[in-house]
């Protein structure tokens, strides 16, 4: 994203804020490749049948734009706030579908379509199951709660650094370069991360 995206997207952010819906298309258009690109990574090898991607970014741009309307996201000033909130909605969004996946192969093998078995009960499940697919915006909103608190413990800007770039997708390697640090010493922190991680969800 440029200088002249990247200042034009806080502008947008905050004319949608004011209820000026104009403002969304230049939104999705800034963040859509960035958010298929994580929704992809995201996926990994799980089928793409009742959803792909697209639909995942979809569903998940959604969700953020009721939670705006609502007001359920309060802190949200700035672009930072904004990839925050799309990067954690669109992550929930994707872990749902693949169980999603997984529970209808290890089910009946494929698919069932509701269109192809109206009255039947297995309809009904899957689309509860699709229902299950899409967090309201007041579970979007404690997510992105839940994942600040979890950075902020971390109580260290590189630490913050690498738990956001391993979450987006990042191996490694990348991280070390992005940090000019050797791997070893990526490991070493991804490590402090998981330990602090388990602590925190310990003492909940």
């Amino acid at each position: 994203m440029n200088r002249q995206n990247v200042e034009s997207v806080t502008i947008w952010l905050n004319q949608f804020k004011e209820g000026q819906t104009d403002a969304v298309q230049p939104l999705w258009n800034a963040y859509f490749t960035k958010m298929v690109t994580l929704a992809r990574t995201k996926l990994g090898t799980a089928p793409r049948v009742a959803l792909d991607e697209e639909d995942v970014v979809a569903s998940a741009f959604f969700s953020f734009c009721e939670g705006v309307k609502d007001g359920r996201f309060p802190k949200l000033d700035s672009r930072d706030d904004l990839w925050s909130i799309l990067f954690t909605i669109v992550v929930a969004k994707s872990a749902s579908h693949a169980r999603f996946e997984g529970r209808q192969k290890r089910g009946s093998g494929k698919v069932i379509h509701a269109s192809s078995t109206e009255g039947d009960n297995s309809a009904a499940d899957l689309l509860a199951d699709l229902a299950s697919l899409e967090p309201t915006a007041d579970e979007a909103a404690i997510m992105v709660e839940d994942l600040k608190a979890l950075l902020d413990g971390l109580g260290d800007s590189i630490l913050q650094k690498v738990a956001i770039w391993k979450m987006d997708g990042y191996t490694n390697r990348e991280i070390a370069n992005l940090l000019n640090k050797s791997e070893p010493t990526i490991e070493r922190k991804l490590k402090i991360i998981r330990e602090t991680w388990k602590r925190t969800k310990a003492s909940d």
